[in-house]
């Protein structure tokens, strides 16, 4: 299962950073999650300052 970003997102990057395959990128509003790129690492989910990432 891939990993999705809630509305609650406040856009800082940490997450995109933390990606190891790069599966995360800034989206209009919040930062978007490739699920056919998630490897389901949970990376983003430990370094977001608001638990933004979760499991789908």
């Amino acid at each position: 299962m891939a990993y999705v970003i809630q509305d609650s997102c406040i856009s800082c990057g940490a997450c995109e950073a933390e990606c190891p395959v790069s599966a995360i990128t800034a989206g209009d509003d919040i930062y978007v999650i490739d699920a056919d790129a998630c490897i389901d690492c949970g990376a983003c989910a430990s370094v977001c300052p608001v638990d933004a990432p979760i499991p789908e």
